[in-house]
């Protein structure tokens, strides 16, 4: 019976590290004895090294005649650029040492946001409705062709909303000769109920009727005010009335200001002029402010004034 022979290994062989697979192909590496004595030295030093600066100057800063205090400082007011950049809307870039080169990272782009707007206007709302928004709401009008202009839509907006009134706006004017008080205050029955689109009528005949009515008592304003313009702004001192209301919430349907003005128009032959239509006319035309205090326009609204009358205290 055979015994079984056993494998005998010598001990410098047992003592020979075997290779490792590196991620890179199947290469096979032996680390060296030496190599790991190295590393053992290199992180015995690392302590010593933690109170000294760990800025160095690159190959390219000196190459470049870049001084250790230049390089930092780059750093330093990119960093600082980068943290203020934000409303620009422009890129940072950001100098920091990678395997001793000088790179250059790019922070990302921050857009700027878009501008605050009154509550009722969302990011859905129609880009007509809300260009007259930001362009023609709450900016004084005192042309007399525009106020009536104004006038009417405040009484349409009974039956129409300021989308759809405004996308006819070019019709109105058409239909109604560029709001010409004279022109209107002429129209016959027969040219009202030929005021039709799509064989509709553009308004109920009550407001149209009104619209010539109220054509008809401007002209007489005009006879004793000099003009539309002047008869209104005297009920707040020539200066829009400015509320500066936080919250849609708070904004009025009508006000005690709004039922005087409506008041005086009904003794003067207006019609379709309740208080409601009245204040929502004062809003379009300026005469009132009611941008919410965290909208763009409230504050140009009020510099814009501010400036017209340091204008007009100038020209006096």
């Amino acid at each position: 019976m055979s015994a079984v022979a056993k494998l005998h290994i010598p001990a410098k062989a047992r003592a020979e590290p075997r290779g490792v697979l590196v991620p890179a192909g199947n290469r096979v590496r032996v680390p060296n004895p030496d190599e790991s004595k190295r590393k053992t030295e290199v992180q015995k030093k690392i302590p010593q090294q933690q109170g000294k600066s760990k800025r160095q100057v690159s190959p390219t800063a000196v190459k470049n005649n870049f001084s250790v205090d230049s390089v930092s400082s780059s750093e330093d007011s990119s960093s600082s650029s980068s943290a203020g950049s934000g409303l620009s809307g422009k890129k940072s870039n950001v100098k920091r040492q990678v395997g001793g080169e000088l790179a250059v990272e790019h922070s990302p782009t921050r857009q700027e946001g878009p501008a605050k707007r009154c509550d009722w206007i969302t990011p859905n709302s129609d880009p007509l409705y809300a260009s007259f928004h930001d362009e023609e709401w709450g900016v004084p009008v005192y042309d007399d062709r525009r106020l009536l202009e104004l006038l009417v839509f405040s009484q349409a907006l009974a039956e129409m909303s300021w989308p759809e009134i405004l996308h006819l706006r070019l019709t109105f004017r058409k239909l109604f000769d560029d709001f010409d008080p004279s022109s209107i205050a002429q129209f016959t029955e027969k040219k009202l109920l030929s005021l039709r689109i799509n064989g509709h009528l553009l308004l109920s005949e009550q407001k149209l009727r009104a619209i010539v009515g109220n054509a008809e008592s401007i002209l007489k304003v005009q006879q004793e005010f000099g003009s539309f313009s002047s008869y209104l702004w005297r009920f707040v001192n020539k200066q829009p009335l400015r509320n500066g209301f936080r919250y849609a919430r708070q904004v009025p349907a009508k006000t005690p200001k709004a039922e005087v003005i409506s008041k005086d128009l009904m003794q003067r032959g207006f019609r379709c002029v309740g208080p409601t239509v009245v204040y929502s006319f004062m809003q379009a035309a300026g005469i009132v402010n009611d941008h919410l205090s965290a909208c763009f326009r409230y504050h140009e609204c009020n510099v814009n004034v501010e400036n017209n009358k340091m204008e007009a205290s100038e020209s006096a």
